[in-house]
């Protein structure tokens, strides 16, 4: 919707700061023979969309991504230098790399399904590599080969998504993408893999908290949920949010609300609207986590370093569903 120039200029502002989509993926690589864990968050408003790439005690570095109706404002290829702080009296200069003006995105999508490319170079090889323009890197980074360890696992993702009753996101299980849907009404859950129905939970008032096992790509994932604060009095009038963890084994990293999604989703947010959202894991969000720790072996622990283990490999996706009525 084109606001209108006649529009209130404080329902205009309060549009265009709320974001359409947030997004924050977690990935393990190698750099330089050591694990690293780089956090990408992907964000986009009304009249802005960017894409913050942060690595623990390093670099935190935002690109615009808004495409500009005028040809020579146009987004392109950039690059930076950067420091990866690999040992405490040693820095590995590196260059970071992107192109995102064949970006293909789907519906309201902060974060680009293909014609893209993010690489981390240095010493002629790519060390770090997201997307699906391979050739196009070697290219632009005089690189003569990517590293067998280039390709990223992504351990977790946790997204902002926004809607009036149904919420929809993509996500990978199983090495393949589906679509995962939440439909929450007259007092019923329902929860979509690909446009089917796989759970349904009655009776929300006293259910608004639980977890059940459902399968999606043909794996086993944990479904935990809560929505008390849509069953109060609070949530029945517009405020609040729900919480929904998807579960793959044991569950892999949930990334931390680091500085640079703080600074999005203050900025995105009018002072007003300040108190509907704590930038702090939130009841819901801890009680969610907690089941999902107390079920894991393995149990949960956050990317703050860069150093250890991944555990089992296995993966979460956190969705937080803000309800736009």
């Amino acid at each position: 919707m084109i606001p209108s120039c006649f529009s209130n200029p404080d329902i205009l502002a309060l549009n265009t700061q709320v974001p359409q989509n947030l997004i924050t993926c977690v990935y393990q690589t190698q750099l330089f023979n050591s694990p690293a864990y780089l956090t990408l968050i992907w964000s986009k408003t009304l009249f802005s969309h960017s894409l913050t790439i942060h690595a623990s005690d390093s670099f935190s570095i935002t690109i615009s991504l808004y495409p500009s109706t005028f040809s020579f404002f146009r987004n392109r290829p950039g690059s930076k230098s950067i420091s990866l702080n690999r040992h405490r009296h040693h820095c590995h200069g590196v260059k970071l790399y992107w192109d995102f003006t064949r970006a293909v995105y789907s519906q309201n999508s902060a974060e680009p399904d293909s014609g893209f490319y993010i690489a981390i170079a240095c010493n002629s090889r790519i060390e770090f590599f997201l997307g699906d323009l391979r050739d196009d890197a070697l290219h632009r980074t005089g690189a003569v080969r990517v590293c067998p360890s280039a390709e990223p696992a992504l351990l977790s993702r946790r997204e902002h998504v926004f809607g009036h009753r149904s919420y929809t996101t993509t996500a990978q299980f199983s090495e393949s993408k589906h679509e995962i849907g939440i439909e929450c009404a007259g007092g019923v859950l329902r929860v979509k893999v690909d446009g089917k129905i796989s759970l349904v939970v009655k009776r929300l008032a006293w259910k608004f908290r639980g977890n059940e096992r459902i399968v999606v790509g043909g794996s086993e994932v944990e479904f935990y949920w809560d929505v008390f604060n849509w069953v109060t009095e609070s949530g029945r009038d517009g405020g609040g949010h729900g919480v929904f963890l998807f579960q793959v084994g044991d569950g892999g990293v949930l990334p931390e609300m680091i500085g640079p999604e703080k600074r999005l989703m203050k900025k995105s947010l009018p002072s007003s609207s300040s108190s509907m959202i704590s930038l702090s894991p939130s009841p819901s969000c801890s009680s969610v986590l907690q089941w999902a720790e107390e079920s894991s072996d393995g149990g949960r622990s956050s990317c703050s370093s860069s150093t250890r283990s991944s555990g089992s490999g296995g993966f979460s996706l956190l969705l937080y569903a803000w309800r736009s009525d």
